[in-house]
């Protein structure tokens, strides 16, 4: 199930798919008019930032719907209340996902390492999934079984700061020294699996077995070259009738 379709299924909201092609044409104009005619409008309206576009936004909207708008066949309203509260929207509208839980405590996330605080909820997980959940205002958060689990993030390359060398006065001297080596050397560099495990181009493979198609092949061609050699090869005369 997608992202979509998991936080529909938990609002209540049935997916009816487009089957006909009338409501794919339907889809098509709104997804044209969003991606190619509002953006048109912006430019000409001369509009390059976020507020100033949600500003534009309630006009163009007007506008579209007094041109393309059709009025419904009921008037009645079907929509139904919302009945979720705000920290439960947060909770549905927002990408989800399992991960799984090591020996250590340590699970992986968009290629930076999580490690999960050591406490008595923690300690047995082991081997378990936990649920993570990314948030739009750009907060993470990791759950197991409602409970938020407190974690800190693995920094494989972790650099001495100017605000470490403040903070410890004693060792300023060398951290100082530490720092400046730090700057000094060269940015890693990512290697390929074949530059890692020292794979070199050996050039063209030699020819391997011959296939089917060469073998009847050149047992086709064989016996033409007998014989051509048997009609060009002379041949011995005959022994005649004995002479008296």
């Amino acid at each position: 199930m997608t992202q979509f379709g998991r936080a529909l299924a938990e609002l209540g909201v049935e997916i009816l798919c487009a089957n006909s092609s009338q409501a794919k044409g339907r889809v098509e104009r709104a997804n044209r008019t969003l991606q190619d005619g509002l953006v048109k409008e912006l430019r000409l309206a001369g509009i390059d930032g976020m507020e100033a576009g949600n500003a534009f936004l309630p006009g163009f909207m007007a506008q579209f719907n007094a041109r393309f708008a059709v009025e419904p066949a009921g008037p009645g309203d079907m929509h139904r209340p919302l009945t979720a509260s705000d920290e439960r929207l947060r909770d549905i509208l927002c990408v989800r996902e399992r991960r799984y839980v090591g020996q250590q405590l340590t699970l992986s996330y968009e290629r930076r390492r999580v490690m999960l605080v050591e406490d008595t909820v923690t300690r047995g997980l082991v081997g378990q999934y936990v649920d993570s959940y990314a948030f739009a205002d750009g907060r993470l958060e990791y759950r197991w079984r409602g409970q938020s689990l407190p974690y800190s993030f693995f920094d494989k390359n972790q650099l001495v700061t100017q605000a470490e060398i403040v903070e410890n006065k004693r060792l300023s001297e060398v951290l100082a020294y530490v720092k400046q080596m730090q700057d000094t050397m060269p940015a890693p560099t990512v290697k390929s699996i074949s530059e890692r495990n020292h794979y070199k181009k050996r050039g063209c493979k030699p020819p391997g077995r011959p296939g089917a198609a060469d073998k009847h092949a050149a047992a086709k061609a064989k016996p033409a070259s007998v014989g051509a050699t048997r009609s060009t090869a002379p041949t011995a005369p005959l022994p005649g009738p004995p002479q008296h």
